[in-house]
């Protein structure tokens, strides 16, 4: 039996995750960071960085922490900044 297509937004495209996104986006950017030295940091595929911002791949929250400090950003602030 094969699968039904879901009309359903997918979780990463949904508005308050774009929002949590583009935040990653701007903290990696004042930080100086590029994808690469990023994903150097956090120990990542510089892809996986690449994915994140673009909303093909989710970030799971230990990524996400790991991302806010090497950005030298405090996580609970910036998930309370969304």
């Amino acid at each position: 039996m094969a699968a039904r297509p879901s009309n359903k937004i997918k979780p990463q495209h949904k508005p308050a995750y774009r929002r949590l996104v583009k935040r990653l986006l701007e903290i990696r950017q004042q930080s100086g960071h590029t994808q690469r030295s990023l994903a150097k940091a956090i120990r990542l595929p510089a892809s996986t960085i690449h994915k994140i911002e673009h909303g093909d791949r989710r970030v799971d929250p230990i990524e996400f922490a790991r991302w806010c400090r090497a950005c030298k950003a405090d996580p609970g602030k910036t998930l309370n900044q969304l």
